[in-house]
């Protein structure tokens, strides 16, 4: 990928993004793609046959498929060659965690492999511990999870009793504690264990190998959905951790846990990807064969809404996922440049966009919920049915809104962290807010200028704006209680996830147009009038919420009447926009937007 103008977490709210400088997936390269499919081809013969007996958790068979696609070396696609992995581009693992995420409890087992099970010890661990480890988990020898969650700590993880005290003779850490929710916990090899030393406020990270004498593993939890991934409890009793297995340094564990929750929760807008363009498969082939009232669902205006939608989203959220992918990347590649370790780089990298995870996050969860739903309802009273493909695909989706931090702890935290960078220099927030409320009096009429890209980028501008006035409002309002106003806060987060979407979507449109040419866009033209045009209502619904929950009298109205007026876009013939999408996506049987 070319190297483009440097963005930051956070700035595109402040700045106008170009097209240019932003990555999109018809970008890949041939390496790229031929890594992706050899993980589809992968699943085709090994997962996808034998999801019956993974649900029913057949005793090693996930062990054992996670340990084929280590011999294939899909375990160590971004592990350096020094550790024995492939040592690919943030860009490149994160497409092929798009053709994993299509595989359902797999999908889970080896996400958790190859993300929080491996990369806390890559990105942190000392080259003794990477040496005696890392080629290991790369090559499927042993199997990794990632122990932070406990029964009286959910989402405040630093809440954790776990405890580790230095043995006498200053060898060992005593590590007592109960650990909850542990993914791949029925068969991991080695655990990353958080814990608090002696009385220390903070978490440290530990290395500890499961069959050390003192862990005991519970029986696997019964679950609503992902039923073949593994899900344990797992009691540490007076286990003796080698001081050598402190992971970092000592107090740094809460740290590591929330920037491989950045990385987690980036890896899952990645992940939905996959489960949603295969939950449209299975859409648009279904109501392509059913047949009512002689004419086949694919026919009726109603499935045809619905087809087009699932497109819409999934389409809006790669659009979205992979632009901030490339942003990553690009300040990965920069430090990498400039002589930084590969593990720093990539962890500055991921946290530097801190905000657009969460935001990801909370969309991408959403979209599959979306796509996942309709895809039942086409089915009708066969999508009930277990016997159809979408019974796991529905029950599945539903942990990704939970995973990785709840969708609402994703919703709070946007704000509090991009109000956070406000004070830095170089994140002028409340300087450009200032501007907005200075010429309120330019919303006082609808202006629409001509020109489709022009209309487009106006209205991505006035969203901008919009967020920008409820945020500022809202903290001049409430200050340093605004942290307790949970429900103006994730108005505004709202506010933000559908502009990111929007603006996203809007630069790949344009994107793709100079890779293209005009005549290839039409259809993606849709997509984007329809996303917009469905954004801006809901955008206009959770400022219009946050402004009534705050003023009354005057103040109401003035900032009713800007963020209406900022919210306000060309109306669109949704009807025919949708047929057309869901035309191209019936006629070709399979998603290939």
């Amino acid at each position: 990928m070319e190297k483009n103008e440097l963005m930051r977490g956070g700035e595109f709210l402040l700045k106008q993004t170009k097209a240019k400088d932003i990555f999109i997936p018809e970008e890949f390269d041939d390496e790229q793609l031929m890594i992706a499919q050899t993980c589809e081809d992968f699943l085709g013969a090994e997962v996808f046959p034998h999801l019956d007996r993974i649900d029913a958790q057949e005793e090693g068979l996930i062990a054992s498929l996670l340990k084929k696609s280590g011999e294939l070396g899909l375990l160590g696609i971004s592990v350096p060659m020094e550790y024995e992995g492939f040592d690919q581009s943030f860009v490149t693992s994160m497409r092929a965690n798009e053709s994993m995420g299509s595989a359902y409890s797999f999908s889970v087992a080896y996400m958790a492999h190859t993300g929080i099970g491996t990369l806390p010890l890559l990105y942190y661990g000392n080259d003794e511990q990477k040496q005696k480890y890392i080629p290991k988990l790369a090559s499927g020898e042993m199997l990794a999870a990632y122990c932070l969650t406990e029964p009286g700590a959910g989402s405040d993880a630093n809440s954790g009793k776990s405890k580790a005290v230095l043995s006498a003779d200053g060898k060992h850490y005593i590590l007592n504690g109960q650990k909850m929710w542990i993914t791949n916990g029925g068969f991991a090899d080695l655990l990353t264990v958080f814990a608090k030393i002696d009385n220390d406020r903070v978490l440290s990270a530990f290395m500890v190998e499961a069959d050390w004498e003192g862990v005991t593993i519970n029986p696997e939890e019964k679950k609503m959905g992902i039923k073949g991934s593994s899900t344990t409890q797992i009691f540490f009793n007076d286990v003796k951790v080698p001081v050598e297995n402190l992971l970092g340094k000592r107090g740094q564990g809460f740290r590591i846990a929330l920037n491989i929750l950045h990385i987690g929760r980036i890896k899952l807008g990645g992940t939905v990807l996959g489960a949603c363009k295969t939950a449209i498969n299975n859409s648009v082939n279904y109501s392509n064969e059913r047949k009512q009232f002689n004419s086949l669902l694919s026919s009726f205006g109603a499935i045809k809404h619905k087809l087009a939608e699932q497109v819409i989203r999934t389409w809006a959220a790669e659009s979205a996922v992979y632009r901030a992918t490339g942003d990553v990347n690009q300040i990965i590649q920069t430090m990498l440049a400039e002589g930084q370790d590969k593990g720093e780089s990539n962890i500055a990298g991921i946290a530097e966009f801190a905000i657009e995870a969460a935001l990801l996050k909370v969309y991408g969860s959403e979209a599959l919920d979306y796509v996942v739903d309709e895809a039942v309802q086409i089915f009708g009273g066969m999508g009930y049915s277990a016997e159809a493909p979408v019974d796991r695909a529905y029950r599945d989706s539903r942990i990704n809104r939970i995973f990785e931090g709840t969708n609402e702890i994703n919703r709070l935290l946007v704000v509090d962290t991009t109000l956070k960078k406000a004070p830095k220099g170089d994140f002028p927030l409340f300087e450009k807010a200032k501007e907005i409320l200075d010429n309120l009096s330019k919303y006082d009429q609808i202006e629409y200028v001509e020109g489709f890209y022009e209309s487009k980028e106006q209205n991505v501008q006035n969203f901008k704006d919009a967020v920008l006035m409820m945020m500022v409002l809202a903290n001049e309002k409430f200050s340093k209680d605004l942290i307790k106003e949970q429900e103006i806060l994730m108005n505004i987060t709202d506010m933000m996830v559908d502009l990111y979407a929007v603006e996203s979507t809007l630069l790949r449109v344009q994107k793709l147009e100079q890779l293209k040419g005009e005549s290839h866009m039409p259809l993606y033209k849709d997509i984007l009038d329809t996303l917009m045009y469905d954004a801006a209502t809901r955008i206009y619904k959770a400022g219009k919420d946050a402004i009534n929950n705050m003023f009354e009298g005057n103040d109401n109205q003035k900032y009713m009447q800007a963020l209406h007026a900022m919210t306000s876009v060309h109306g669109v013939n949704t009807k025919e926009a949708r047929r057309r999408i869901a035309d191209k996506l019936i006629d070709d049987n399979i998603y290939k937007f």
